[in-house]
């Protein structure tokens, strides 16, 4: 990498984006990766970052981040252990540090339901170490402290150190509160030399025969240790250096065994720094909002591109293209436009997708290769060396000609500047013309008119523009490639204020060709503008279109499952109510058959009549799952009924005499034989049917009547107790007449008071003889369940 190269990341500002890169590193060598990473010029390097970078973006997602913490640099140890040096317990820590790593990052990598990706070889190449990790985390507690359990013999050895301080302290407790203790300055016990003592008045030194250890800077206090002690402390040095050569010898056996896995140690460390530098490229792509371009080979193309040391929620997104049908750019317009933000973006946002990194762009954006990216960029006159603003750009020129060749991107602010416009201008052109002819791709910016006319009539240069509102006197940094930058200096200076005979004599010094060229591409801009207008609106109108056809769509898509689901619940349902007939007549038949027989063996009348109840019950229920039955059209109301009035019931179809009238306005009615109970809505006064005869019913009503009295269920959810009551006479009454041995009184569960009146009900009737409540599978407490005399 030249010099020149270099001075152009500077310029282009990409250490700003390896800043923030090194902060989403966890590793302090992949911090410092980070700050070094340069752009790859091989193509195939590239592709391979981006793809790195694109796989740790999905894992991030799904699996969240893995950890790196506690990572640091283990070579120097292992190198120093394997050369049969002793570890000391930071060092070993900080290589169990790697070892718990690489085996969390291993399990992270490589678990059950991971999508394949292009790192999942790094994970694998972990080598999880869990029995060396575990004995050191296991032997050393912290960097000062080593755990008991480190071996048998350093337990045994602080066992009997325990028991020997405890000793000792036992004696010189005794002493402290002994009669001795009004030698002493203060009744504590404490340490001097590793070895126990207690401080005792100078003048009564003598008092505690025992060794001096120390003297108190005033001369008051002198550290005894009494002989009583002595002893016991010799034995607490003795132990002291034993655990202090055990714990030597635990660190030597530790720091060989780390040698002896030094390569795959090593390995570990190495691969997971470079798994910290992939997500961190990855956590800085999720933060930028970034996105993978695609590796072109002959042209630049960034759609909604944004640069990304901006502000994301004020920067405006910029569609730019380089290369294919045009290999240089001219951007014209005013200052502070962004003519030069739109050229770093160009060469900041390439050098980040050769480095690897994912580009604040859409997804669809393409990057070239270049060997190198050179830009003359900002003003760096230099008083020391004599430059002046157009020498210092020159002098940039100079060098990026030199080094140009056909795989560079070269990148020119205000060519031609800081010196006379004509002859400025000539220069300028010249420049771009000789990066041309060896193959670079240029992309200029200027305010030359000049330069705009070389570019509409050059073939290969294209124009463009940097967007300004004259309203508010404000750039929309809005790039329009294509199109030439406009003056705007007359009419922001009337908007500034300066007098019109001002603007109007400045008008007139300017030539009429120049003049008409303004002319041209106001009419350029204003038809540009009616374009973009109606293209805007069109593309409304489409996305409108298109989301009321997927709408339309998914609409239909509904109704056909919904129609295709009830024609197979119909069909299903009918399947099963003609089974259940078909059972039924079949039933019927065989019974026929038997009544046949039973009737010609014997003539009982009684057990041919119950026989034939039963079998119009099988047949009513055929008829009500086969739904063949129509619904009776409800009569109008008529008065209520009296005493005496032939009423007709309208459940049945059949008449009847009302024989009383109760209080709650209960009917007792007289049906043929039958004597039913009815309310007064279920039934209706037939006019007249008191002083005649009654018709004969009709034989259909006598059948439904039959039929109806062999039901076997009633259901009373939903009535009032008084209307419940009358109906369960009904329905024992029906019940009686149908020979059944056993009926079912539903009427729910709810806060209980219709099931009490029910019951209270049944226990006064004299067709029942017990009833119980449902159990598991037929209702439980919301149904009772009746036996009849």
């Amino acid at each position: 990498m030249t010099d020149l190269f270099e001075k152009s990341i500077r310029t282009l500002e990409l250490p700003k984006v390896l800043e923030r890169l090194s902060q989403q590193a966890v590793t302090e060598e992949g911090k410092e990766n980070a700050l070094s990473l340069r752009p790859s010029t091989d193509t195939h390097e590239v592709e391979r970052r981006l793809a790195e970078t694109t796989a740790a973006v999905l894992m991030l997602n799904s699996l969240g981040t893995p950890g790196f913490s506690g990572i640091r640099p283990v070579a120097a140890a292992l190198q120093r252990a394997d050369r049969g040096g002793s570890l000391n317990t930071r060092e070993l820590l900080d290589i169990a540090a790697v070892l718990r790593a690489a085996r969390t990052a291993r399990e992270y990598g490589v678990g059950d339901g991971n999508k394949p990706t292009c790192i999942d070889h790094l994970f694998r190449s972990l080598q999880a170490n869990r029995f060396l990790e575990d004995k050191i985390t296991n032997s050393i507690v912290g960097e000062d402290e080593i755990a008991d359990a480190a071996s048998a013999e350093l337990a045994d050895i602080r066992r009997h150190m325990r028991a020997t301080a405890g000793r000792v302290r036992e004696i010189l407790s005794k002493l402290i509160s002994s009669s001795q203790a009004k030698y002493l300055q203060e009744a504590i016990i404490t340490m001097r030399a590793e070895r126990y003592v207690v401080p005792v008045k100078s003048e009564h030194k003598n008092e505690i025969p025992g060794l001096v250890h120390d003297v108190s800077g005033s001369g008051s206090t002198f550290f005894i240790e009494p002989m009583g002690v002595v002893q016991a402390n010799n034995q607490l040095r003795e132990l002291q250096a034993k655990e202090k050569k055990e714990i030597e010898r635990i660190l030597a056996e530790l720091s060989a065994e780390a040698a002896s896995f030094q390569a795959d140690i090593l390995q570990d460390y190495m691969l997971l720094v470079l798994l910290d530098g992939i997500f961190a490229r990855a956590k800085l792509a999720s933060a930028m909002k970034a996105a993978a371009p695609r590796v072109s080979r002959d042209q630049i193309l960034l759609k909604s591109a944004r640069h990304p040391l901006l502000d994301p929620k004020k920067a405006v997104a910029n569609d730019l293209y380089l290369g294919g049908s045009f290999d240089t750019l001219v951007i014209t317009g005013p200052n502070t436009g962004g003519k030069t933000v739109t050229l770093k973006t160009i060469g900041l946002l390439t050098l980040m997708a050769q480095c690897g990194l994912h580009i604040p762009a859409s997804d669809d954006s393409r990057v070239r290769i270049f060997s190198r990216v050179l830009a003359d960029i900002g003003d760096e006159q230099s008083i020391a060396q004599s430059l002046s603003t157009f020498s210092s750009h020159m002098t940039n020129i100079v060098g990026i000609l030199k080094e140009a060749d056909g795989e560079s991107l070269i990148l020119f602010d205000e060519l031609g500047a800081g010196t006379d416009p004509v002859e400025g201008a000539a220069l300028a052109a010249a420049v771009i013309e000789d990066a041309r002819q060896v193959g670079a791709l240029v992309a200029a910016t200027t305010h030359y008119a000049e330069l705009k006319v070389y570019a509409m009539t050059t073939e290969g240069v294209e124009n463009a523009s940097c967007e300004f509102n004259v309203e508010t006197l404000a750039p929309t940094y809005r790039l329009l490639i294509g199109i030439p930058g406009k003056s705007n200096a007359f009419a922001i200076s009337e908007r500034l204020g300066l007098p019109k005979y001002v603007i109007q004599k400045a008008a007139e010094r300017v030539d009429a060709e120049h003049i008409r060229f303004e002319d041209v591409l106001t009419r350029l801009d204003e038809q540009r503008q009616a374009l973009e207008k109606e293209k805007w609106e069109a593309a409304k109108l489409r996305r409108e279109m298109e989301e009321a056809a997927g709408t339309a769509r998914e609409y239909r898509v509904k109704i056909e499952a919904e129609r295709a689901k009830a024609a197979e619940r119909a069909k299903a349902e009918a399947r099963a109510i003609l089974e259940q007939a078909r059972a039924a007549a079949d039933e019927v038949f065989k019974e026929l058959n038997r009544m046949r027989a039973q009737q010609a063996a014997e003539a009982d009348p009684q057990t041919v009549n119950d026989q034939r109840a039963g079998l119009r019950r099988r047949l009513n229920e055929a008829e009500a799952a086969l739904g063949a039955k129509e619904e009776r059209p409800v009569p109008p109301p008529t008065r209520p009924a009296v005493k005496g009035d032939t009423v007709e019931l309208l459940k049945l179809g059949t008449q009847a005499t009302v024989l009383l009238v109760g209080r709650d306005g209960a009917l007792q009615l007289q049906a043929g034989i039958m004597k039913v109970a009815a309310r007064q809505e279920e039934v209706r006064v037939v006019e007249g049917g008191a002083k005649k005869q009654a018709k004969k019913p009709p034989q259909r009503s006598e059948h439904q009547l039959r039929i109806r009295g062999a039901a076997p269920e009633l259901d009373l959810r939903g009535m009032m107790s008084d209307e419940a009551i009358g109906a369960v006479d009904l329905f024992l009454d029906n019940a009686m007449l149908g020979k059944l041995n056993s009926v079912v009184v539903i009427h729910g569960k709810g806060t209980g008071a219709l099931r009490k009146a029910v019951r209270d009900h049944l226990k006064r009737s004299k067709y029942v003889k017990s009833f119980r409540p449902g159990v598991y599978g037929e209702g439980e407490d919301g149904v009772t369940v009746v036996e009849l005399k």
